[in-house]
């Protein structure tokens, strides 16, 4: 299974629930800055819990932007180390957007949410029938409000990703085919355009 990439913006988010990403594949790496010397206990705990899965990285320099290259150089790396994964960019910086966008062209899944909630796998019912997991992507891609894929190939790798790649291609293929007959999804050009419900 590809491991699923966490990178935390610790300067810009301090998240209080890491228990949410629990699951076999998540890797955290959580960036601080040069004068954030101190960590809560609770979140010093919730990280030990992740034992080799879960790393501080404290970055070298001040800066606007420095953590953030920081996290894009770490992203560009693991994506070479570690093709099919998926990256979480936890940050309320939306300086991130055009590199997510350009990664995205690039086949490589990446999106940034505000709170540590929205990184967790899509939650499916226990039966699992594809009605329930159209309306959890449906629900999702609303969630991604000027976020969502751009193009076809982003938006298989983007599903596939929230799926924690547990979806097989002929899943995945039923998935886009529905929501393409219902409309909410039209492609023109490998350009995707969206009708959410509202």
């Amino acid at each position: 299974m590809n491991p699923k990439f966490v990178l935390v913006d610790f300067e810009n988010v301090q998240p209080k629930n890491l228990e949410l990403l629990s699951g076999p594949s998540v890797k955290i790496k959580i960036f601080l800055g040069t004068n954030q010397a101190k960590i809560p206990v609770a979140m010093a705990q919730a990280v030990q819990a992740f034992g080799p899965d879960a790393e501080y990285i404290q970055i070298d320099g001040n800066g606007s932007n420095a953590l953030d290259f920081h996290i894009a150089y770490y992203i560009g790396r693991l994506a070479a180390e570690n093709p099919g994964s998926s990256f979480h960019v936890v940050s309320k910086d939306t300086g991130f957007d055009p590199l997510i966008r350009h990664l995205g062209t690039k086949g490589i899944s990446c999106r940034r949410t505000t709170a540590l909630s929205e990184t967790a796998a899509v939650k499916i019912p226990n039966s699992s029938s594809n009605p329930q997991k159209l309306d959890a992507v449906i629900d999702n891609l609303a969630k991604q409000k000027a976020a969502k894929p751009r193009t076809l190939k982003t938006l298989r790798s983007t599903i596939k990703a929230w799926f924690v790649n547990q979806l097989s291609k002929e899943g995945l293929d039923d998935l886009i085919g529905e929501l393409t007959a219902r409309g909410i999804v039209t492609v023109s050009d490998r350009k995707v355009h969206y009708e959410l419900p509202s």
